[in-house]
């Protein structure tokens, strides 16, 4: 199975937070994710635009599904993120890049576009690996 189809059938058998937000997998390859979310009512805020958290967890689901796909788990250590637009249309893409990745942590460059495809926001993402060794 290629690691697109594995991230789909984990995140479509996941619970909680990622289930909520509807976050579907574009494409996985080694070091690599793009994910895809609906903007709806849900995933707004008061101003009628798509809320920071929203735009934060999809940036975070993106780097981390990127960060695993040498088959270690990760969870995030910190990160950054850089707000520039409010996103246009109803989806919104975040595309996950390999910065570093060593023996314990692992640096992802995260970027999220609109419909137009204009940068909605920018983000670093640092994750530690639970279980160090690679199958």
């Amino acid at each position: 199975m290629d690691l697109t189809n594995i991230a789909k059938e984990a995140l479509e058998n996941t619970k909680g937070f990622i289930t909520n937000n509807n976050y579907k997998v574009i494409e996985v390859r080694e070091n690599y994710c793009k994910l895809e979310a609906e903007i709806t009512q849900t995933s707004i805020n008061h101003l009628n635009i798509c809320h920071g958290g929203f735009l934060y967890g999809l940036a975070d689901t993106a780097g981390g599904v990127a960060s695993m796909t040498d088959e270690r788990v990760s969870v995030t250590v910190s990160s950054s993120m850089n707000f520039l637009r409010p996103a246009a249309g109803k989806k919104i893409i975040a595309e996950a890049i390999q910065i570093k990745t060593g023996q314990s942590i692992s640096v992802f460059d995260v970027k999220i576009y609109d419909e137009k495809n204009k940068i909605v926001c920018t983000s670093t993402f640092t994750y530690t690996y639970i279980n160090k060794e690679t199958k």
